[in-house]
């Protein structure tokens, strides 16, 4: 077996009272079971990142600030990513596209796995974020969580996910990760290509 791989849980979500880290830690108990890979929570609410700020497009790679710089080296470490997000009136929170904006290669030949919440268990969410991944060079796996606020939650805020739920999440890693390891040739010649 190649070496382990190295997994960001990132939690979209940044409000105060928010569910993201509730989701998260639930994730967190399937994420802990892994053998090839390990996984490191991101919360974006932690990030200190503003709105995005820097002259030259992500793609140039020509970072000015230091907050940029701290984003980059973090999102480069990882080998992929499962994005924990709600649906905020349709698509994805604003702090999730802001964070995804600052960076380019970083997230190139990496791949995601997407658990998202809402009242349509964060259906339209998840279509947006594909959308923005997929111009961002990450692979999405075709395995998602889909929790409902109503269905998998007590009082729109506690834990309660219906069983079939853990089969998803499994899977969903299961996906994830496979896919990250395949890609890992990928992202090997574009650091030497750097």
């Amino acid at each position: 077996m190649t070496a382990e791989l190295k997994m960001a849980l990132i939690i979209a979500s940044s409000r105060p009272q928010r569910v993201g880290p509730t989701v998260a830690d639930w994730v967190s108990q399937f994420t802990a079971e892994r053998e090839h890979a390990s996984y490191e929570v991101v919360d974006l609410a932690e990030q200190n990142l503003p709105n995005y700020d820097e002259p030259q497009p992500a793609a140039a790679g020509q970072y000015s600030q230091e907050h940029t710089r701290a984003w980059s080296k973090l999102i480069d470490g990882f080998d992929g990513f499962v994005f924990v997000t709600p649906e905020y009136n349709r698509g994805i929170p604003g702090q999730l596209k802001n964070a995804l904006d600052f960076l380019y290669s970083e997230w190139n030949d990496k791949a995601a796995g997407i658990v998202a919440y809402g009242s349509s268990g964060g259906l339209r969410a998840v279509e947006q974020l594909k959308s923005v991944l997929g111009e961002l060079q990450i692979a999405t796996v075709r395995a998602q969580v889909s929790l409902s606020i109503f269905d998998d939650m007590q009082d729109f805020s506690q834990m309660d996910p219906r069983d079939f739920q853990a089969r998803n999440v499994k899977t969903l890693l299961d996906q994830t990760e496979r896919w990250a390891r395949a890609l890992r040739p990928l992202r090997s010649q574009q650091h030497e290509s750097r």
